[in-house]
């Protein structure tokens, strides 16, 4: 049997490694990839290495508090849009935490201004972790930790 932790449609999580905490996700098991909101995504260079630079969320979101990262460790990734359209996105790699529990996440970045929820998370992360119930939500937040034991499938064939 294999347990997974049940998760609601939307949900709040930290990013310990990002200093973020609180940030509200959106639970998206129609997107494969997950991402966060960020705006003036660019390369820059520092002492001679390429480096990304940015901001985390949108400025005109509640959360907002104009934090600026820079990453020396990142991918570009090509994505199929909400919209269907392919685009490049940089892609990094972090930790989120939920249900009291740190798990390693790949988040792709993306200018998506005014959105409710700054982060989505999609089925590559979600997939052997967790069931999603559309018809709860907050269960990390709130401290709920559910989890549904999977019997193993056979083709009995």
């Amino acid at each position: 049997m294999k347990k997974r932790l049940l998760i609601g449609r939307y949900d709040e999580a930290d990013f310990p490694d990002l200093q973020l905490e609180n940030i509200e996700v959106k639970i998206d098991s129609g997107a494969y990839t997950s991402s966060v909101h960020c705006h003036s995504i660019e390369l820059i260079e520092l002492n001679g290495e390429k480096k990304l630079h940015g901001y985390f969320l949108d400025p005109n979101h509640a959360q907002y508090h104009n934090k600026e990262f820079i990453f020396d460790r990142f991918t570009k990734k090509r994505i199929r849009s909400s919209n269907g359209q392919m685009e490049e996105r940089y892609c990094i790699e972090t930790q989120i935490r939920l249900f009291n529990q740190n798990f390693p996440i790949e988040l792709t970045l993306s200018e998506r201004g005014q959105m409710k929820f700054p982060v989505l998370l999609g089925r590559k992360f979600l997939s052997r972790r967790f069931v999603v119930d559309s018809a709860r939500t907050r269960l990390s937040a709130k401290n709920e930790k559910w989890t549904v034991e999977l019997k193993k499938q056979t083709d009995d064939k």
